[in-house]
């Protein structure tokens, strides 16, 4: 017989927490794609506008200075025009390229903005290549 000063290992209770540990493990699991893919979703939407204000900089500062089709907007003088033409005067950026998640560890992120203006009646570009595509259709 146990006395009642003795004490029995309590099994239980271990097996019961690393349950529940697991059970919280596959709940994580199944919930956190849900959360990662609206995120991504909504940087490609942000980036798709950003390149449709470009394509609308481009062609007013090509009407507004003259330039024909073989005008390059890539050279800095001639994207600060197009910038002009812009909100808020500025370059846009691409919102996957700073987000932690979606650029990838620090060493690959890139500082500038990574659009291509091109030439003038070209879609402009995004270098940002994940899991989304981040293109201006062809209208």
């Amino acid at each position: 017989m146990i006395e009642e000063n003795e004490k029995r290992p309590i099994v239980g209770v271990g097996v019961t927490v690393f349950a529940a540990l697991c059970l919280l493990a596959l709940l994580a699991a199944i919930a956190l794609p849900s959360f990662i893919h609206p995120r991504g979703t909504s940087h490609q939407n942000s980036c798709i506008n950003n390149l449709r204000q470009i394509d609308a900089g481009k062609e007013q500062a090509a009407l507004a200075q003259g330039w024909g089709a073989e005008v390059d907007c890539d050279i800095p003088a001639n994207a600060a025009l197009v910038n002009c033409y812009i909100t808020g005067n500025t370059k846009p950026v691409c919102p996957a390229r700073h987000c932690r998640r979606c650029a990838g560890p620090w060493w690959r992120r890139r500082k500038q903005a990574p659009y291509t203006y091109g030439k003038v009646g070209v879609n402009p570009r995004c270098s940002y290549s994940g899991a989304t595509t981040h293109k201006l259709k062809d209208s």
